[in-house]
């Protein structure tokens, strides 16, 4: 899984996830709570959360950002990696202003994007709620078009062929209310031909109400992310030892039954401010974050998200894991400086991160 300095190439890896536009705003806690939203969290909209759209948009002052958490991570590696097209993207929009925007963006940052598009709903959106000025965030995504993508899409030559000649896979667990059929169909995959199979858990709601697709693909994931927040609730949910101690927790999760015999699972867990948990071959692994003073935070949204995407990108130079944590836990520092989950204009990649 590691090693120095893989030749890049295009198509290395294939992400799947949902295409979101991120509708940002600096909002306050009345606002999360008139909606019954909590802080630092991320939900799928309901009905009672229709109107949040409009209010947001005309109460609040704010930005339209290209979104979606794996199309964010993918960004974020192609910023870092210098290199186009090296990761691919796959994910349903609307045939819209919208999706034209998350296209653009993506395409200028490097990312190959292989939409699959529906005539029947718009692209979908996600409210990204700021409050206590940027530090913390609630997002509610209406997911629409998102939903929709198909099996199909991954089956349809043009598109089989990134599938076949990629090395890795990224899937987020917001993907697994859309598609857990394509999700297998990736893992299979993956399995068969020794592949990586990169997923993350995203949210604590996944681990409790979409249990069954979850552990379905389980056996197969290589490498697992996840926050402190999100590993707790996913050992809860599977009735495994419940400790303050996160270490515990992560070789508890990397001890779960493996399909690819060939490599151990790795469990990557991330902490905010505190440090990352790596646990690997019954060991575990503290790498520490880098502080931030809270007057240059801006925006925590997408913070997890740069930090897989800077995972990736060492993982795709074939560097070893504590390098690729090292530099997940550099991009998420860049990251939470700015608005939405891009880059400083005037970014310098530090040397040990660069393509040699």
């Amino acid at each position: 899984m590691s090693g120095d300095n893989k030749v890049l190439r295009e198509g290395m890896l294939v992400g799947l996830c949902n295409p979101l536009l991120d509708i940002s705003a600096a909002t306050d806690v009345a606002f999360l709570e008139k909606y019954d939203l909590q802080l630092n969290n991320a939900i799928l909209a309901e009905e009672k959360h229709r109107p949040l759209y409009k209010e947001l948009v005309s109460q609040y002052k704010v930005d339209y950002i290209a979104g979606g958490s794996g199309q964010n991570a993918l960004r974020v590696a192609q910023r870092v990696l210098e290199k186009p097209n090296a990761t691919v993207f796959m994910g349903c929009v609307g045939k819209d202003e919208y999706s034209e925007i998350l296209q653009t963006k993506a395409r200028s940052e490097g990312v190959n994007v292989r939409y699959q598009y529906t005539d029947t709903e718009s692209t979908g959106t996600c409210a990204v709620l700021l409050t206590n000025n940027g530090a913390n965030r609630s997002l509610c995504a209406n997911l629409a078009a998102a939903n929709l993508f198909t099996k199909h899409h991954v089956e349809i030559p043009e598109n089989r062929k990134f599938i076949d000649e990629a090395d890795f896979f990224y899937i987020t667990g917001f993907f697994l209310t859309v598609n857990p059929d394509t999700i297998m169909e990736v893992a299979r995959h993956a399995n068969a031909e020794n592949k990586i199979l990169m997923m993350n858990l995203s949210a604590p709601f996944l681990s409790q109400f979409f249990k069954e697709p979850l552990m379905q693909a389980f056996p197969y994931i290589d490498i697992l992310f996840g926050n402190e927040t999100e590993a707790e609730t996913f050992v809860k949910e599977q009735n495994l030892p419940v400790t303050n101690d996160m270490s515990e927790i992560a070789l508890s999760i990397a001890a779960l039954p493996k399909e690819n015999h060939k490599r151990k699972r790795i469990v990557i867990i991330t902490q905010g401010k505190d440090d990352v948990i790596i646990a690997q071959d019954g060991k575990v692994t503290r790498i520490a974050a880098i502080n931030v003073p809270d007057d240059k935070i801006v925006d925590t949204n997408g913070a997890g998200d740069a930090f897989v995407g800077g995972f990736i990108s060492q993982l795709l130079h074939g560097r070893p894991i504590d390098v690729c944590v090292r530099c997940g836990v550099w991009a998420a520092t860049q990251i939470i400086q700015q608005d939405g989950c891009t880059f400083p204009t005037d970014l310098q990649i530090p040397k040990e991160f660069r393509a040699v």
